[in-house]
């Protein structure tokens, strides 16, 4: 596999649904010479509450469709896929580059003043092993305390679309308000779908008199590790020039159509091409 990679491939990014658009945006701004490939697994969502089984099959089922299209390394911006798969994509694959996503609990364990740090994230991040070692190590070494909320239901709201509704207003609500009773000063949004109701999130905490609660998105940390990832390994795209083809960009959905192409306008200002697959 080695040699079918070039520098000139595309980069994989792949996610249960549009929460990975929220990673993309920023492999978009620091690598702006890569083409991309977007893969959406939305009609087999949400992986929240699917079994770890069932994840990983999906996480290697996908990697295999975006390896045949030649793609040089794979971003699993999947909270959920993380825990659960990427282990197994990483033994499948142990020549290709492969980045997950993790909630930023390290980060938010430095800056937290009350020592009290919420993590909102699906139940099946929550309870995998690799979250929970996570949680173990950073504990230890920091003493800060991590207080768990499964949000069910949120990124169903989420990939409909619509980011302004009152159910999502409710939902926020609901799993934000007890975090903030027990003293929590940070929150992570630990699901790549969540930094999309930001704006959202934050009227919560201003609603009860806690603006200043701080927010951790990791997409940020994820592009700068796979442009690590690239260039150790000789694989990134060199600069355009002028009168070149710039950066493609295309988009798959194991759902209908219609529900990725109006996410990449509406969440990124994108109108990428974008196919529905089986896979």
């Amino acid at each position: 596999m080695q040699g079918a990679r070039s520098p000139g491939a595309p980069i994989g990014v792949y996610d249960s649904g549009v929460g990975g658009l929220s990673v993309l945006r920023h492999i978009r701004a620091q690598l702006p010479a890569e083409d991309l490939i977007y893969f959406a697994d939305s009609g087999h969502a949400p992986y929240g509450e699917k079994t770890e089984q069932y994840v990983v099959d999906r996480a290697l089922l996908v990697a295999a469709f975006l390896l045949e299209r030649g793609a040089k390394a794979l971003v699993v911006a999947c909270n959920t896929a993380t825990v659960a798969a990427i282990k197994a994509v990483r033994a499948r694959y142990p020549e290709l580059p492969v980045v997950g996503v993790e909630p930023g609990l390290k980060p938010a364990a430095a800056i937290t003043r009350s020592g009290k740090v919420g993590v909102l994230a699906t139940a099946r991040t929550l309870k995998g092993d690799k979250f929970l070692q996570l949680r173990e190590q950073i504990s230890a070494a920091t003493r800060a305390e991590f207080l768990l909320q499964p949000c069910v239901g949120l990124v169903d709201q989420i990939e409909l679309g619509d980011l302004d509704t009152p159910a999502i207003a409710a939902l926020l609500e609901q799993y934000v308000a007890p975090l903030l009773d027990q003293g929590a000063d940070t929150l992570v949004l630990g699901c790549t779908h969540y930094p999309f109701v930001q704006a959202g999130i934050e009227r919560v905490l201003r609603g009860h008199g806690h603006p200043d609660v701080m927010l951790i998105d990791t997409g940020d940390a994820v592009a700068r590790q796979l442009v690590r990832l690239l260039d150790g390994g000789g694989l990134l795209h060199p600069a355009r020039a002028n009168g070149e083809a710039p950066a493609s960009l295309r988009g798959y959905t194991t759902a209908d159509v219609s529900a990725l192409a109006p996410a990449f306008a509406n969440l990124l200002g994108l109108h990428p091409p974008v196919e529905k697959v089986d896979v």
